[in-house]
């Protein structure tokens, strides 16, 4: 009986095994980087799994203070505790069949607290440069060259289809 108790285990180490190494097999070695970063963004506290009070600290540092209710579901949308590679399979499947410029577009609706299609020019300036990978001052300047401003905000949407490369310096102008 201890014998075929082994033999399971041993079937289910190689199962996650192959789930982990199928998993950093879905993502480019700069997309797993990326996903490295964000990840330890949010582990807050530095213990390697995503808590309920890291997702809480991270949201308070980015303005906003969701419900505990809220943030309880987003933990039980994983199988298990949010370890890197289970957040890799979490991305993963977000990711699986999005299309780039939709995720472009509801990461910079996360910061648009009206839910206009604008974030104030200095708000985003300010992300830019003090969180992830900080631009520097030729990237800001850089930058604002061809971000759609209007009234001291920009307007994400015409940007993510800039970045896209969906609008034309004309419609740009317009």
């Amino acid at each position: 009986m201890a014998e075929e108790a082994s033999k399971k285990a041993g079937k289910e180490d190689q199962r996650a095994q192959r789930a982990t190494s199928n998993v950093f097999a879905k993502f480019k070695k700069d997309q797993i980087q990326e996903f490295k970063e964000a990840f330890t963004m949010i582990d807050q506290d530095r213990d390697g799994v995503i808590s309920v009070d890291d997702l809480r600290e991270i949201y308070n540092s980015l303005g906003r203070v969701p419900s505990d209710s809220d943030l309880n579901e987003m933990i039980k949308e994983a199988p298990g505790p949010i370890n890197f590679t289970m957040f890799l399979t979490l991305m993963g499947e977000k990711l699986h069949g999005m299309d780039p410029e939709d995720a472009l577009r509801n990461a910079f609706a996360m910061f648009d607290k009206e839910g206009k299609g604008f974030i104030p020019e200095e708000y985003l300036k300010d992300l830019l440069e003090n969180m992830g990978d900080n631009f520097g001052k030729d990237e800001i300047k850089q930058t604002w060259k061809e971000i759609p401003l209007e009234g001291g905000k920009v307007d994400y949407q015409r940007f993510v289809s800039l970045i896209k490369g969906k609008l034309g310096e004309e419609e740009l102008a317009a």
